[in-house]
């Protein structure tokens, strides 16, 4: 299981009702239906993807995240994840809004486009990096708004959004992010996680 996952997994309390949004194939949504046990539900854009999760006998709902989470009602999770999705949306501000009214805590998790390998690259050859968190070339990504572990960080506290846990990895480990050690993190870390709450 990728670590990534493992730690989603870990943060998600058994009994509680989940929804993963931009869901993909329902990898994850199945890891947890397997692992935890909870009431877990899928909203994903791609209609291939939505099939596969079907074809896995897992509930999926075939839809665009930012415009179709309006229509759950206020705390109808106790937990809404986004995977590595954030960067994709038009209006990420809106999106997270929405997460937070919609699910009692969110599971953030973004590609950090200030890890120092990332930078590197820019730095040294001037085109766009490609990297395992970030796959695609610039004129075909998925990605609009590239996000460092400090941004979302930043984000959170300029919005007193309560981060309760914010974790930084690379590969495989783990290490918290705090206040102190946030620079290091958002140079040393391929991939930030938090978990979040109004």
């Amino acid at each position: 299981m990728k670590q990534e996952f493992k730690i989603i997994s870990d943060f998600i309390i058994p009994n509680t009702r989940v929804l993963d949004v931009g869901c993909g194939d329902g990898t994850l949504m199945q890891i947890l239906q397997n692992t935890r046990k909870i009431d877990i539900r899928g909203i994903e854009i791609s209609k291939e993807n939505s099939q596969k999760c079907v074809g896995k006998g897992l509930t999926v709902i075939e839809g665009d995240a930012e415009k179709d989470l309006s229509q759950f009602p206020d705390s109808s999770f106790d937990f809404v994840i986004l995977s590595q999705t954030l960067q994709a949306f038009l209006n990420p501000e809106k999106v997270i809004q929405e997460l937070l009214r919609i699910g009692k805590k969110a599971i953030v998790t973004v590609p950090n486009f200030g890890f120092w390998k990332v930078r590197l690259h820019l730095l040294a050859k001037g085109t766009m990096p490609i990297t395992k968190n970030l796959p695609d070339e610039w004129y075909n990504t998925p990605n609009l708004h590239m996000c460092t572990i400090k941004d979302f960080y930043k984000f959170c506290n300029d919005r007193d959004i309560k981060l309760d846990k914010a974790l930084a990895l690379h590969n495989e480990k783990t290490a918290s992010i705090n206040q102190n050690n946030l620079s290091i993190k958002n140079l040393s870390a391929e991939l930030g996680i938090f978990l979040i709450e109004k």
